[in-house]
């Protein structure tokens, strides 16, 4: 026996598992499984990269100075109110572990990211979900949830896995409903894909309010998810608190000079941003016509639903796909046991993946 006790909540803690990248027996792999850029990591993060390495004896920046007023340029906003990040992940954890711990609620959707949860039971805090409609934020359903108790709000959007997203109206709704004690972060991670005119990323909201913060990420439109890289935008209070709390050095000097170059690449985020959009809706237009229910996402990847319990189930889909060499992700850890989601690969890769789903349908 352990003479070693963690913290309550640590052993509740099912630890997160990232998508497959190989299938035992088999050389040729297509992953679908993780959100990934389709084309590699943008070529002048690379280029920028090699031109750094020979200088990885030396510390980084630890306040990634030049990063955040790139970004700041970027996005019209003050790189004083910016905390980069080991991934936007680094970021999640780092709020929780500032504003929530034991006793208090951290509130999220039915099937939001699994890192919430994660988040939560690490810091001692409490997850609570609220449900949602059709797969998508239910504002009002989050508000019915809050309690005395609540002292964050996740809201992904658009939302993984699901894909779908609510209007900046609906996200000013369900911060007027909040508690000024509460803190809303908007999760943003897949906001560059996105085209409707009725969203925002956050970044109206975060400068209204003192109580909000959004968080970005370099590893899906730019292809960068190695590197670990991500970004977050608050009031300056917030800021503060997260370098306050972050390690000093938390993002590297070769993940720091590839984000530099990448934000400059509108020409690769244009080409990924219209390859995502043509294939992410021909794989649902695809999907549906072999009788296949899909959300309507406006992320980098589908989510499938297959029938129940019968031969055409998502757990024989699974099996058949990775018998095909193609790895995608099942969705049973997010309550979604009949859904598998698929990330847009290559044209060659989409042509497979539908391929080996045609034919398994048809048996």
């Amino acid at each position: 026996m352990s003479l070693l006790t963690p913290r309550p909540g640590i052993m509740d803690i099912t630890p997160y598992k990232g998508g497959e990248s190989a299938i035992e027996g088999v050389d040729r792999i297509i992953k679908l499984a993780s959100n990934e850029g389709p084309f590699g990591p943008a070529p002048s993060a690379i280029e920028a990269i090699n031109k750094v390495s020979n200088i990885q004896h030396r510390y980084p920046d630890g306040g990634a100075t030049a990063l955040r007023k790139k970004i700041g340029a970027k996005f019209n906003i003050n790189p004083d109110q910016i905390v980069c990040g080991a991934g936007s992940d680094e970021i999640l954890g780092l709020l929780v572990r500032a504003y929530a711990g034991p006793g208090d609620e951290v509130l999220y959707s039915d099937h939001g990211f699994l890192m919430y949860p994660i988040a939560a039971k690490a810091a001692g805090a409490t997850p609570v979900t609220a449900m949602e409609t059709n797969l998508t934020t239910d504002v009002d359903a989050m508000l019915s949830a809050v309690t005395d108790k609540t002292k964050i709000v996740f809201v992904a959007n658009p939302n993984n896995p699901t894909g779908t997203y609510i209007p900046k109206s609906e996200m000013n709704r369900l911060r007027q409903g909040l508690r000024d004690d509460i803190l809303l972060v908007i999760d943003a991670a897949y906001a560059e894909f996105m085209t409707e005119d009725d969203y925002d990323a956050g970044i109206e909201l975060v400068n209204r309010t003192q109580n909000t913060i959004m968080t970005r990420t370099f590893s899906k439109m730019y292809g960068l998810g190695g590197i670990r890289l991500g970004w977050g935008y608050g009031s300056e209070e917030i800021t503060d608190v997260l370098n306050r709390s972050r390690n000093p050095f938390n993002v590297t000097s070769l993940a720091l000079a590839a984000g530099e170059a990448a934000l400059d690449d509108e020409l690769f985020v244009a080409k990924t941003r219209k390859h995502n959009t043509h294939w992410l809706r021909w794989t649902e237009e695809n999907a549906r016509k072999l009788g296949l229910e899909c959300t309507t996402s406006y992320a980098n990847f589908a989510l499938i639903r297959f029938p129940h319990q019968d031969k055409h189930s998502s757990r024989h889909a699974d099996a058949f796909l990775r018998s095909k060499g193609i790895i995608v992700r099942a969705m049973a850890s997010y309550g979604l046991g009949d859904c598998l989601r698929v990330s847009i690969g290559t044209e060659e890769e989409m042509l497979a993946f539908m391929e080996a789903l045609t034919e398994f349908m048809s048996n």
